[in-house]
């Protein structure tokens, strides 16, 4: 069983950055493909960006590629979204989910595990 815990989160001005956290516990990181994801107020979870579990693969959804990276560092069994040139509509509760798998995809029902979710909140 994974428990993923995530920070981070905060207020911050359209135009700035923030990097959210996830920090992994009770399983082999390494051996988990993780991906955020996140969910507005009334809407559905969106996939936002996926990293293999070896870091050598990385895939974002339109709306923020270019402005957001996911990494990892399994020596620390986390994973990070740094998110830059943050828009208004970005703002949203932020998820990070694993699946054990080399790979994981863009939808939620892929991956097994997720965490309680980090607030974002981008003002105009």
């Amino acid at each position: 069983q994974v428990q993923l815990v995530e920070s981070g989160g905060g207020l911050v001005q359209a135009g700035g950055s923030l990097r959210v956290s996830c920090a992994a516990s009770g399983g082999t990181f390494s051996s988990y493909a993780m991906g955020w994801f996140r969910q507005a107020p009334g809407k559905d979870r969106d996939f936002v960006a996926t990293i293999s579990s070896t870091g050598g693969n990385t895939y974002y959804a339109d709306s923020v590629k270019g402005r957001f990276t996911i990494s990892r560092d399994n020596a620390k069994n986390t994973v990070y979204l740094q998110m830059n040139s943050l828009k208004p509509e970005d703002t949203a509760v932020y998820y990070c989910a694993a699946r054990r798998a080399l790979l994981a995809g863009s939808r939620p029902q892929h991956y097994d595990y997720w965490g309680q979710g980090t607030q974002v909140t981008v003002s105009s």
